[in-house]
């Protein structure tokens, strides 16, 4: 599986952005696919998932302004970030769940990574 992640930039606090993630090489559509983080000095945080299925998940420090979605027909996952806070700069990176693994927002769940993209937000 490979997976190119694009769509960062430097956008000001209260902005948007469009992250997408184009994956190749497995059938798209029946692998859950989510979004993580990482801050400079921090863990890799999960940020949101979207199931085969279509079902979603979002971690409580985004809930209400990022979306989370799927075009299967194009083996892409997107992830619409508004509202932007500085806190949400990060390095985000798109992911493929195991199928077997059972806990979703656990980076170790998660065996396919793409290359990241940055986010800066700028208060």
């Amino acid at each position: 599986v490979q997976l190119q992640a694009s769509g960062g930039g430097l956008v000001q606090a209260g902005g948007s952005l469009r992250l997408s993630c184009a994956a190749s090489g497995r059938i798209f559509s029946s692998y859950d696919m989510a979004w993580f983080r990482q801050a400079p000095g921090k863990e890799r945080a999960f940020v949101s998932i979207t199931s085969s299925g279509g079902s979603t998940s979002y971690a409580d420090s985004v809930k209400g302004r990022f979306t989370i979605s799927r075009d299967n027909a194009k083996d892409t996952v997107y992830l619409q970030m508004n509202s932007l806070k500085p806190e949400d700069t990060a390095l985000y990176y798109c992911a493929v769940k195991d199928r077997y693994a059972g806990t979703y927002y656990y980076a170790s769940s998660y065996p396919y990574w793409g290359q990241g993209t940055q986010v800066t937000v700028s208060s």
